[in-house]
């Protein structure tokens, strides 16, 4: 009797040719010309930097939450660990003299090292001002844009969608304004959709494999790359661990249905003795070293922090509770690391409890709850210069009337609303389904976004949503897959998909042209920027 593993297709009871287990594991997207895909993407990136590069440096001042990672970076930079700044250092930072402003006490921060230091990469090239704060993000956020083509690319086989992909997401407000400020969220959605990839490319890679008569795979490249992704990931923002657990566990699945796809009589034991030790160790450990490794610079530097809390007046965050390493003498060697460590676990301790304690009793005018996040409920204002007069800085507003210029962290209302939509096609075809590809837009979505409903007690902001916006964008682009169809033969249904998708996509690109002013701080007038604000939430 013919094995399913060496069956090349098998007819249905319709008498139709069905694919097999080998033929679906031939990756679709290498049938693509590999030429137009990478030169589409890389024009559209190129595209997407310089929108983003485009007065870099306006406003010209720290805009939110800058004051704080901006400065980290630049005393990273100096320093090598975070320190304390003078009082008015943003002040005499913006009148070009940003040295000599630290203070002899370490600055207890509240999140983990790598985005900080990709920050100071831009600080250390162009300097202390806003231009060389912002320029890390905006050249990571036009990566995420070539990243999003070939990550589409890979899920649908199409060189098409993958640029649609990487278009929608480009004409995202959310990610055009956070690829201009120095905040951490655009390095963060950059790593988890990295690691996501990686982890897509390890289920292509792996299902080949055993299309091949391989039993085991004790060295899985994509999946060590998926760690690293997932713990610089981590290392920029805590919230990475969603993402990294959900797409563990998907991880987890496939390698079974890949084994029971094979007709592998042993697939659960093998799944879960054979690929999970290696899967684990490939993904979560490497996230752990990377991690922990992220954190060198604050451990070289661990005494400043044990020093200052030897003094009993030292407040911490989690009301004043001293680390235990903070009245043991020094030690060397191998010691010294194993304090640092012991230190460092100390500070987890102390920042987790600033995140579920401290924040809790306070407020800001721009926190929402993420209930209404996936449909665009309340933006974050960033800046905002009013009542601009006539005649002043260009202003051309009628008499009695005013310009104004703002910078809103809102998203491009087609894609977010649009995207709400199609996530609900995208779980049907899941579950009923069993389409794999709408499970890496429903579990993105769902890692990134329903976690935060269990924080909707303290502060938070919409520009969280970030990370969740390439799984949207994923889940929006294979519907549009869908309404498109897949047969190449010019058909009326296909041409109408192909006018549907297109004018949608049309649409999208319009909406980002119109809400271009109230992204990027440019001069309005009071009646231009109220045709922009829809709702009274936005204002």
């Amino acid at each position: 009797m013919t094995s399913p593993a060496t069956v090349s297709l098998s007819r249905s009871a319709a008498g139709s040719e069905v694919p097999t287990a080998q033929e679906r594991a031939k990756p679709r997207w290498r049938t693509e010309d590999p030429v137009v895909g990478w030169t589409g993407a890389l024009a559209l990136t190129a595209l997407a930097f310089f929108l983003r590069w485009w007065k870099l440096g306006t406003p010209h001042q720290f805009s939110f939450d800058e004051t704080y990672y901006a400065k980290d970076a630049w005393s990273m930079l100096g320093n090598g660990y975070v320190r304390k700044y003078v009082e008015d250092a943003d002040k005499t930072i913006l009148n070009g003299q940003p040295k000599g402003l630290w203070l002899d006490e370490p600055s207890m921060v509240v999140h983990p090292e790598v985005g900080k230091w990709i920050i100071a990469l831009g600080e250390k090239a162009f300097g202390m001002d806003p231009f060389g704060w912002r320029i890390a993000a905006a050249v990571v956020g036009s990566l995420m844009v070539l990243l999003m083509c070939r990550f589409v690319r890979r899920v649908t086989g199409s060189t098409a969608l993958g640029l649609v992909g990487g278009l929608l997401l480009a004409a995202d407000g959310l990610q055009l304004v956070l690829s201009r400020l120095a905040l951490l969220d655009i390095f963060l959605a950059f790593f988890i959709l990295l690691g996501v990839h990686c982890v897509v490319a390890d289920r292509q890679w792996f299902r080949a494999r055993l299309a091949r008569g391989a039993t085991r795979a004790l060295f899985r490249p994509w999946l060590i790359a998926a760690g690293v992704a997932f713990g610089l990931a981590v290392g920029t923002k805590w919230t990475a661990l969603f993402p990294l657990a959900a797409f563990g566990v998907l991880l987890a699945v496939w390698n079974l249905g890949a084994r029971r796809s094979f007709g592998d009589p042993r697939a659960l034991p093998k799944a879960l003795l054979v690929d999970g030790p290696v899967a684990f160790a490939s993904l979560v450990l490497v996230a752990l070293v990377v991690y922990v490794t992220s954190w060198t610079g604050w451990m070289m530097h661990a005494g400043e922090y044990e020093r200052v809390l030897s003094n009993t007046q030292y407040t911490t965050y989690d009301g004043g509770k001293q680390w235990a390493t903070a009245t043991e003498p020094d030690a060397t060697g191998f010691g010294e690391v194993t304090q640092s460590l012991h230190s460092l676990w100390d500070y987890h301790q102390d920042v987790y409890a600033f995140h579920s304690h401290f924040l809790n009793d306070s407020s800001h005018v721009y926190a929402s709850r993420p209930i209404g996040w996936l449909v665009m409920s309340r933006p974050v204002g960033v800046d905002a210069q009013l009542d601009i007069q006539p005649g002043q800085q260009g202003c051309d507003a009628p008499t009695g009337s005013t310009c104004l210029r703002q910078v809103l962290l809102l998203g491009n209302p087609l894609i977010w609303w649009a995207g709400t939509i199609a996530l609900a096609f995208a779980l049907v075809r899941w579950l009923g389904g069993r389409d794999w590809r709408f499970g890496v837009a429903i579990m993105g979505v769902a890692s990134t976004w329903l976690p935060w409903l269990l924080y909707d007690d303290r502060p938070i902001f919409i520009f969280y949503m970030i990370a969740t916006l390439p799984f949207l964008v994923l889940g929006l682009t294979l519907a549009l897959g869908s309404i498109i169809g897949s047969s190449n033969v010019p058909t009326p249904r296909r041409t109408a998909g192909v006018v549907i998708a297109g004018s949608y996509v049309v649409m999208t690109v319009f909406a980002f042209a119109w809400f271009w002013p109230v992204w990027t701080d440019q001069l309005i007038t009071h009646e231009e920027w109220m045709r922009r604000i829809w709702f009274t939430r936005w204002i």
